[in-house]
């Protein structure tokens, strides 16, 4: 598959656009970005390829276009043909990028798969305005005196799309995660549910102020904010799990405590906590973890789709 070029006019280096997402951003038609980290380093192998492409499949299923972004041999890439699909999923050297790691990455000609916040970047640059992921990072616990916060959530607050999520990992602290966001003025909607859903499991026992019940309502907000110069910022739209597929509610309570005695056993910090505490947690549920993951990522990919949709036919 070719792709086009499209050269940014703030910046020299170029953004490489698959045909198909050109063309459909080009005629009005929806199109929603995927994150890359969960193929490369969220999933694993070789299963990873095959839920890669499941991902988009409900995407189209939904009538919208993916676009699934990352960085291939220095190129920041929106929208993978089968063979940089394959290269991030299969291959050793995909590092995981950031907004701030993008630019060395680029320039040093190697490879990444992109978190939320390079995503929701690489997106809004080449018109994109619905991203579906699984979970969103956050505020971790002990931030206090770490301060070690996800650069999705200042991301968010710079970035005019609307990413569809199942919430925040629940190993964070969804308390600060929602202050955090309440205070950079990134707005949040439940889909369904005035409840914010824990990844895991559906409610995590915070509270939202709003809800929308159809992606009619949501590209209706959507719209609105735009109209009102609010385009800019972020809209989280959290959707949970049913109940009856979420993660088991009094074993994932004590997988997390395990999981959090051991983190701190074991003295791991940094970068090196969620995927410490995520492997934790495939281990101790034999795996129950994980097929929630997919079974989230998909139904949030789906989702997208609609809502993307829904915005184009208001459009045309």
């Amino acid at each position: 598959m070719n792709v086009r070029r499209l050269t940014l006019p703030s910046d020299d280096s170029p953004i490489l656009v698959a045909p198909q997402v050109a063309e459909a951003l080009a005629a009005g038609e929806p199109v929603v970005a995927l994150e890359s980290t969960i193929i490369s380093h969220g999933l694993p192998r070789p299963d990873n390829l095959r839920i890669a492409r499941e991902i988009e499949g409900a995407v189209r299923a939904a009538g919208a276009v993916p676009a699934t972004i990352a960085v291939v041999d220095g190129v920041a890439r929106v929208g993978l043909d089968e063979a940089g699909l394959t290269a991030i999923a299969e291959r050793d050297d995909v590092a995981k990028a950031s907004v701030r790691d993008l630019g060395f990455v680029v320039a040093r000609g190697g490879s990444a798969a992109t978190t939320v916040a390079a995503t929701a970047h690489l997106a809004e640059q080449a018109g994109i305005r619905l991203f579906a992921t699984g979970g969103l990072g956050g505020v971790h616990r002990g931030a206090q005196e770490s301060w070690d916060e996800s650069a999705d959530l200042v991301a968010l607050a710079r970035t005019g799309i609307a990413v569809v999520c199942s919430g925040v990992k629940s190993i964070l602290d969804v308390a600060a995660t929602l202050e955090r966001l309440e205070s950079l003025n990134v707005a949040v909607v439940g889909y369904g549910t005035e409840s914010f859903p824990g990844f895991y499991i559906s409610d995590s026992g915070h509270r939202l102020d709003w809800r929308a019940d159809s992606p009619a309502e949501v590209a209706a907000v959507i719209r609105a904010r735009e109209a009102l110069g609010l385009g800019h910022q972020g809209l989280v739209v959290a959707n949970p799990l049913p109940e009856d597929e979420q993660l088991d509610a009094q074993v994932h309570d004590r997988v997390l405590g395990e999981a959090l005695a051991a983190l701190d056993a074991q003295g791991v910090t940094g970068k090196a906590v969620t995927p410490f505490l995520l492997e934790f947690f495939h281990r101790r549920t034999e795996g129950e973890s994980l097929r929630a993951n997919v079974r989230l990522v998909l139904r949030n990919a789906q989702l997208a789709g609609r809502i993307a949709a829904e915005l184009a036919a208001g459009a045309a």
